[in-house]
């Protein structure tokens, strides 16, 4: 099944879109007709300039207010549409779209809309082109593509089809089962495009709020299982606007539509008997996080090894061939990477201290890597050291490696074959602060660019997203999303205020991904004594917080004391309790943070983050301006 796009969907000038998509990989585009007026070429050029990037034009489009006219608007549609027939031929295309109508003067009937389809297919016919009609769900009289396929099937001309669009029938609720019952040979043309569960008018939510497959709410995997069961088998074409992408870069606008759009493909053919089963090796299970690794410098690894060893962390070993140490806790394991070469060292000198790769246990590594690979990401091989095991990793979001290892390709092995055993578990008595594994991991990005790394995840592995949520900074608002990826949870937090902790970080690390770590144990009370003890950078949180909190939940004022004097946050929902405290920030911005859940809590604490952006400015301070 061919893969295509609508020129709308990309930003840039029309080469520029055209090359994006050929590098994202799809087989066609549509031309959305602004795009080509707003360029200098001419038909021809553009037809040459598609074939020669390996593509073809899947459609032109849109032919608006057509059908349903009185003279002498109707005479001059047909005087149109005989226009873009000879512009099409130039082209190089046969399919146009013509979308109902929303012309004041445009008057209802089925039988007067397939009288003017039947005669301009005609006239298409003439010059080899057929007409794709579409419901629009805003349309004037035809908003539903049952009504689109009356007038298509009463129309009853071979050039004469149906164009369907997910937006318009799923935005409308209408249930995308009544496609399976229209012949597939007269759907002409399919597009596709999810959106946000938003109550708004709707041209406005189409023209501002569709994304891709997959980044939003409606069933787009329900309308398309439908279309290709009624044997629909032409290209599916993504017709996405978004203020967002019209922002963005063309080559990460157009490979995330052909992510979602392969990802939807094979979701659909594993759901959907008939078609023939999967496309893609099966999403990756992950089991747990195995290790995370620092990128750092000679000079900058004494405060990162501080914070660790204050965190209870011991020194477990030294790798055998690199300059990387091995600390460990229970069961998570940080390494400090001080190479001067590789990954490491280029990941340091673009960011400071930071996360450069992130090490995850997964079901079957070399099916998960393939299914990336698919899907565009970047394959990583790293320099081998002598006797080093070889862990297949790829190019996560925000410039980390994400590495991919189970215990049949060596997680038992890691560490006795790669590290020294000095030292290695061999904690001095109660040096432990009781860390058992990584809670989640909070990666911070552009807020343009959140929809891209929800997408990520969710292609390649078998993972969940929670409904995005407001955080308040003093200075502006923070948007974030958590994804449940199993083993692994990230939080996603998109900065848009520039005055924000979160814009702060991205600058200051110049878009480092990982902002701080978050680390579960069973007593989180302990494990603050122990912290304390071990003068632990704990982030002070203001005695304002605790008053209250001690009122809103009813709380002990025992307990609210040991609260405020341990600097733990606190929150409660119907199925659970949640404790959590917090480092200082490194300079840079990375912290550490410690959770403890009771019961089935499974938030991240966001009614506290306020209150901790509010404590993280306080202990960083102002921020200098430099003189004029």
């Amino acid at each position: 099944m061919k893969t295509s796009i609508a020129t709308v969907s990309v930003p840039g000038s029309f080469p520029e879109k055209l090359a994006a998509i050929a590098k994202a990989g799809f087989d066609g585009i549509e031309i959305f007709e602004q795009d080509f007026l707003a360029s200098d070429l001419s038909p021809r050029a553009v037809g040459k300039m598609v074939r020669e990037a390996g593509l073809e034009i899947t459609l032109f489009q849109p032919f608006r207010d057509f059908e349903g006219l009185p003279e002498p608007e109707r005479s001059r549609a047909f005087a149109r549409a005989a226009r873009k027939f000879e512009l099409m031929n130039e082209l190089g295309t046969d399919l146009m779209l013509i979308c109902s109508s929303v012309h004041p003067k445009a008057l209802g009937g089925v039988d007067r809309a397939s009288a003017d389809l039947a005669e301009l297919g005609d006239l298409a016919a003439r010059r080899g082109i057929r007409i794709g009609f579409e419901a629009l769900a805003w349309g004037r009289h035809v908003f539903d593509h049952r009504d689109a396929w009356e007038i298509v099937r009463r129309a009853d001309h071979p050039n004469i089809g149906l164009i369907l669009d997910s937006f318009h029938t799923l935005a409308r609720k209408i249930d995308p089962d009544t496609i399976r019952s229209i012949p597939g040979d007269r759907i002409f043309f399919v597009q596709l495009a999810d959106a946000p569960a938003i109550d708004m008018d709707l041209l406005y939510w189409s023209r501002h709020f569709r994304n891709m497959p997959g980044e939003g709410d409606l069933d787009v995997a329900g309308f398309t299982r439908a279309v290709m069961a009624a044997g629909y088998r032409g290209p599916l074409s993504l017709e996405i606007f978004n203020d967002q992408f019209r922002g963005g870069i063309p080559n990460t606008v157009a490979a995330d539509g052909y992510r979602s759009l392969k990802t939807l493909i094979d979701d659909v053919r594993r759901t959907e008997p008939s078609l023939g089963g999967a496309l893609l090796p099966a999403r990756g299970e992950i089991k747990g996080v195995e290790f995370i690794e620092f990128a750092t410098g000679e000079a900058d690894r004494a405060p990162l090894e501080a914070l660790i060893n204050a965190a209870g962390f011991h020194l477990a070993g030294k790798h055998r061939s690199k300059r990387v140490n091995w600390w460990r806790q229970g069961a998570v394991n940080l390494l400090v990477n001080t190479e001067t070469e590789g990954l490491a060292f280029s990941s340091w000198l673009n960011h400071g201290t930071a996360v450069s790769e992130i090490a995850l246990r997964v079901d079957d590594p070399a099916r998960v890597a393939s299914r990336a690979g698919s899907l565009g990401a970047q394959q990583h091989k790293a320099a081998r050291g002598p006797s080093e095991l070889d862990i297949p990793g790829f190019r996560g979001v925000g410039g980390s490696v994400l590495r991919l290892i189970d215990d049949a390709s060596g997680v038992a092995d890691l560490w006795e074959v790669d590290f020294t055993a000095a030292e290695r578990d061999k904690p001095a008595e109660g040096n432990e602060i009781g860390l058992q594994s990584v809670d989640h991991i909070a990666q911070t990005m552009a807020y343009d660019e959140m929809l891209s790394w929800t997408l990520f995840y969710r292609a390649i592995f078998r993972a969940n997203r929670a409904p995005m949520v407001d955080v308040a900074d003093p200075d502006g608002l923070v948007r974030s999303q958590a994804i449940d990826a199993g083993g692994l949870r990230i939080t996603l937090n998109g900065a848009d205020a520039p005055r924000t902790v979160a814009s702060r970080f991205i600058e200051d690390t110049f878009g480092s991904s990982v902002q701080h770590i978050a680390f579960s144990v069973s007593d989180i009370f302990t494990a603050a004594e122990k912290l304390s003890a071990r003068n632990f950078p704990l982030l002070e949180i203001g005695d304002n917080y605790y008053a209250d909190l001690e009122a809103r939940f009813g709380l002990a004022p025992e307990l609210a004391a040991k609260m405020r004097a341990l600097n733990i946050l606190y929150d409660e929902d119907a199925e659970g309790r949640f404790y959590q405290l917090y480092s200082k920030a490194l300079p840079g911005g990375l912290f550490f943070e410690i959770v403890q859940r009771a019961e089935r809590y499974d938030g991240y604490g966001a009614p506290n983050a306020p209150f901790r952006i509010a404590a993280q400015k306080r202990a960083m301070g102002p921020r200098s301006v430099p003189r004029r």
